[in-house]
């Protein structure tokens, strides 16, 4: 089987609208930091000028990949500056580090 990694940061007020979307969808899992750091968007009050933002990670197959990566834009959108970014990135392998079996060899396709 395939797989995908989902990287999105959003602002930390759209985190339980995400959430919702995602349970929504029967996402299995994901992970969720709290990160610190500036792209569009600035803080031009800090010194180093970072915002505060929320990272989510998903490991996903390759034929979810979009559905999910629509679904966290469509709750996460405001159309303001700063609502963030998604991004979905080829697995080459992924392991159950219980069992240290493999799940997938090789996603390229």
């Amino acid at each position: 089987m395939k797989y995908r990694k989902i990287t999105a940061i959003i602002t930390s007020e759209k985190l339980e609208a995400v959430e919702k979307a995602l349970i929504t969808m029967h996402v299995a899992g994901l992970s969720i930091t709290q990160v610190r750091g500036y792209g569009e968007y600035h803080d031009f009050y800090r010194p180093d000028m970072t915002c505060c933002h929320i990272c989510i990670e998903i490991f996903c197959q390759v034929a979810e990949a979009d559905a999910i990566a629509r679904c966290i834009m469509d709750a996460a959108h405001t159309g303001i500056s700063g609502d963030g970014i998604v991004g979905i990135l080829p697995v080459e392998k992924l392991y159950h580090i219980r069992t240290r079996s493999e799940l997938c060899a090789d996603s390229t396709e």
